[in-house]
């Protein structure tokens, strides 16, 4: 198995663990620190040595923070994780705090009325990060000082660093060679007249180099750091132990492999200008470069726009994994058909058996996060995982929400069915299918070239609006081929002004959550487009639906969708069963035939 059930922490954890860091926050006179869920390479799924935020507060969410003060410790958790946190954390040590909606800075303002002293490792916060919690602290008397990390000094059993091997991607999936990625980006450095580019997300260092990893469990990634040339050569810190010969060859004598902690003193040797990225480079990088003297070009990363619009091969790739994972969860779906209304199953039990219909594919490299199971009122835990404490019984007249996805040498799945367990609530109906009308509206919409996903969020939500309801979530996330399942910089997100471009994948995946009750959330990915022409020809963008696996049909209250609501689903099960059919098993072809009936 590649997911398992222990809970990683416990509440009660917490306080002594507090306790520790407030004295060395003491010794070093300060009023604060900061402990963000976030490692050096900011990526959002950090390695157990970087789970600092997790082993403070037991909370485990993927994004979040904690500003620790003498006399009060606030968890910052969006509306993702606001029934996770409070069942996580010691309520008599941490006060989880609802964020975005509350900054940090106005927080210390409020915290510290006499002003204050508050550490923070550089290491692992950004510039942009910073620089908004001073602007908002100006005038306050709290200033922010950078220092060792805290935590790291507390923590006696801190995990090593991740060892695993790096591997080639092959280059039929990745549809471009790293030489010419490297000259086509040094190009555009030369152009804004910068010599060098720091590089710091691990997403971005494998797809520049055409590589693989396993440092990070659910993604497929290589821990490091990078300096790009404006020559097209490139400094890559990695633990060379992790590269065979083999790799070495496959990376030239372009590349310059040496150990991290060659990082920060290859930093101080460079020449400017160079080019950083305020949103992802750790601050300790413009530190370095700063004590130097060496200029700083700020500008985002050069890699992440072009990884995120797929190269043919590359679209291709998630294609044929997509297929291979619909024939997976379609024979999931076939077996929790006839398990559940049993009443036997549970959560764990789901899990393990969809993990399994996976590993049959004989193609599966990784899941591509924990799945999301949630039975009854655990489906209102947005990102709810199930543990060995938590574990709750399928139960007959409720509704299952299972959220899931496999990484495959060729491309990364995510998707989301939430099913019926026997009779259909009534409860459950409506909003089910307004968030159903959501996810159609935007699989159907085609929009001007140059809006960005904050212009097509509202598609997905003016359903559940028309009724005084809403999804605490964005409307979908970027989604990397054969890398991580959640990829910048592109979404859709009523905060997110990335113009959408063609080759960019997203999920759609609009939800609502009774708390106490159910969770329902519906799931597929699809693919920016260019739109076919029609009227006046104007240039317009459309998607493609790259998932296909059916809807739970008996959730659908079918007098609230429009005909051309209707149309879409029944031309979608169509096509399910045409694409998916002659690859399953008989027991699952029948099953699929009336799961894709018309509605």
């Amino acid at each position: 198995m590649f997911q398992d059930f222990t809970a990683r922490t416990e509440p009660q954890s917490g306080p002594p663990r507090l306790a520790a860091l407030r004295a060395s926050m003491e010794q070093l006179g300060l009023s604060g620190f900061i402990v963000p869920r976030a490692d050096a390479h900011q990526g959002e799924y950090v390695a157990d040595c970087d789970a600092r935020l997790e082993w403070l507060t037991g909370f485990t969410g993927s994004a979040g923070f904690c500003i620790a003060l003498m006399d009060r410790a606030g968890v910052f958790v969006d509306g993702r994780y606001r029934v996770q946190v409070r069942a996580q954390i010691a309520p008599a040590a941490f006060t989880p705090v609802n964020w975005p909606e509350v900054k940090p800075g106005p927080w210390l303002r409020d915290a510290l009325p006499h002003g204050g002293r508050v550490g923070f490792d550089p290491w692992l916060h950004t510039r942009k990060e910073i620089a908004d919690i001073e602007t908002a602290l100006t005038g306050s008397g709290v200033v922010l000082i950078p220092s060792a990390n805290l935590v790291d000094a507390v923590w006696p059993d801190r995990p090593a660093p991740p060892q695993a091997p790096a591997r080639i991607h092959p280059p039929e999936f990745a549809g471009e060679d790293s030489g010419t990625k490297r000259a086509r980006l040094a190009a555009a450095l030369r152009t804004r007249g910068a010599r060098a580019a720091v590089l710091t997300l691990p997403d971005s260092i494998c797809w520049l180099l055409n590589i693989r990893g396993a440092d990070i469990p659910r993604n497929p990634l290589v821990q490091g750091f990078a300096v790009l040339h404006d020559t097209g050569h490139l400094t890559l810190y990695a633990d060379p132990a992790k590269f065979s010969p083999e790799l070495r060859a496959h990376l030239g004598a372009d590349i310059t492999l040496r150990p991290m902690t060659g990082f920060a003193p290859g930093l101080r040797s460079l020449t400017g200008p160079v080019q950083v990225d305020p949103a992802s480079a750790p601050l300790q990088v413009a530190y370095e470069l700063t004590e130097e003297g060496i200029e700083i070009l700020w500008a985002e990363d050069p890699c992440i726009l072009p990884k995120a619009c797929k190269t043919p091969a590359e679209v291709a790739g998630m294609e044929a994994a997509h297929h291979r994972d619909a024939v997976a969860m379609v024979e999931f779906l076939t077996w929790l058909d006839a398990e559940a209304p049993k009443g036997q199953l549970t959560e764990i039990a789901v899990v393990t058996a969809l993990e399994g219909f996976r590993r049959a594919t004989n193609a599966l490299t990784e899941i591509s996060f924990d799945t999301i199971c949630g039975a009854g009122p655990n489906g209102a835990i947005v990102h709810y995982r199930v543990t060995e404490a938590s574990n709750r019984r399928v139960t007959p007249g409720e509704i299952l929400l299972v959220d899931s996805g496999g990484q495959y040498v060729d491309g990364t799945t995510d998707i989301t069915r939430t099913v019926a367990v026997g009779p259909v609530p009534d409860d459950a109906r409506a909003p089910f299918t307004r968030v159903l009308q959501g996810m159609i509206t935007i699989s159907r919409a085609r929009w001007p070239r140059g809006l960005a996903g904050r212009d097509l969020d509202a598609l997905a939500r003016a359903p559940l609006w028309m009724a005084g309801q809403d999804y605490d979530h964005g409307t979908g996330h970027g989604v990397g081929a054969a890398l991580c399942v959640h990829e910048g910089p592109a979404r859709i997100s009523r905060v997110s002004e990335v113009p959408l471009q063609p080759g960019m994948i997203l999920s759609n995946e609009p939800g609502y959550y009774r708390e106490g009750a159910f969770g329902i959330r519906i799931e597929n990915l699809v693919l920016v487009e260019t739109a076919p022409s029609l009227g006046d020809g104007r240039d317009q963008l459309a998607f493609r639906t790259l998932t296909w696996v059916p809807i739970d049909r008996r959730l659908i209250d079918a007098a609230l969708l429009g005909p051309a609501e209707r149309a879409w689903l029944n031309a979608y099960h169509a096509e399910v069963e045409t694409r998916i059919a002659p690859h399953l098993s008989a027991p699952a072809r029948a099953w699929l035939a009336a799961a894709c009936a018309p509605l």
